[in-house]
């Protein structure tokens, strides 16, 4: 006999039947039904997000308790960068554990499924992140990090130190970015139909627009050194901060919705 099949999990609750009416209307899909595959799968990446910024939250103001412990004890210091690291770790673990929670749902719904849609696509970086959006993750990324080198150039051992606790919450963020979006790209398609799979990696591209939103990188040089380090540091943060701020919205305001670029991925399979 051959093994059962997943089940499919419990039934979509009244709530997220409405959400997932409410997110096909504003991605031009009113005309589809709001099923409880699709409501299940909404549900599951409204509450891994949500965890996922938590993480990130915590991540912070780990960032920023540890950079608290150099203005006590020597002794301390040491410990605080061991407790930072042995966080950051860890939040690559539940960040592996949410998307493979994703990844689950994801399975036992396309389990459901009494058909699949034809010519199934696996949507790669370009058509799911875009080269603009890479671009400008690239760059915000490269901008903090220089902020965090030229805090190590200032004689300050203070300052050097608190930028070893930037360079740490940068990496570990930009890691947990990654594994993000490395399994985003490496999801299976889940579609019985047209609609089903314009909605489906209409899913993917937002999910990757919100994994480049650089909440970490503005964040951590702000709560770490501004006031602290030298004067012009402080104002090189500030107009870090700004023209990203600015180029963040001129990304959104400029780029096709994710429902265009969806259909323009489709288009071309």
């Amino acid at each position: 006999m051959g093994e059962p099949l997943p089940d499919s999990g419990p039934p979509a609750r009244a709530a997220d039947l409405r959400l997932a009416g409410a997110w096909l209307a504003q991605h031009d899909l009113a005309a589809a039904h709001p099923t409880p595959l699709l409501a299940s799968r909404l549900a599951v990446r409204r509450r891994a997000r949500l965890a996922a910024h938590v993480s990130l939250t915590v991540l912070i103001l780990a960032s920023a308790l540890a950079s608290s412990a150099f203005g006590g004890f020597q002794a301390h210091r040491p410990l605080a960068l061991l407790a930072l690291t042995a966080l950051v770790a860890g939040l690559l673990l539940a960040q592996s554990l949410l998307d493979w929670w994703v990844r689950r749902v994801d399975q036992r719904a396309g389990a459901t499924l009494s058909r699949r849609a034809a010519h199934l696509i696996q949507p790669g970086w370009r058509a799911v992140l875009g080269q603009p959006y890479a671009v400008f993750a690239v760059a915000t990324f490269a901008g903090a990090m220089a902020l965090a080198g030229s805090a190590l150039a200032v004689p300050d051992p203070i300052v050097r130190q608190l930028a070893v606790v930037m360079l740490i919450g940068l990496l570990g963020a930009t890691a947990i970015t990654v594994m993000q979006l490395r399994h985003l790209l490496r999801r299976p398609v889940v579609a019985e139909d047209e609609e089903s799979l314009t909605a489906d990696v209409i899913m993917r591209v937002e999910d990757a627009r919100d994994l480049t939103t650089p909440s970490v990188q503005w964040s951590l040089p702000m709560v770490l050194l501004f006031g602290t380090a030298p004067g012009w540091w402080s104002a090189a943060s500030v107009a870090y901060l700004i023209l990203g701020l600015v180029a963040c919205v001129a990304l959104h305001a400029r780029t096709p919705s994710s429902a265009t670029v969806a259909r323009q991925a489709m288009s071309v399979r």
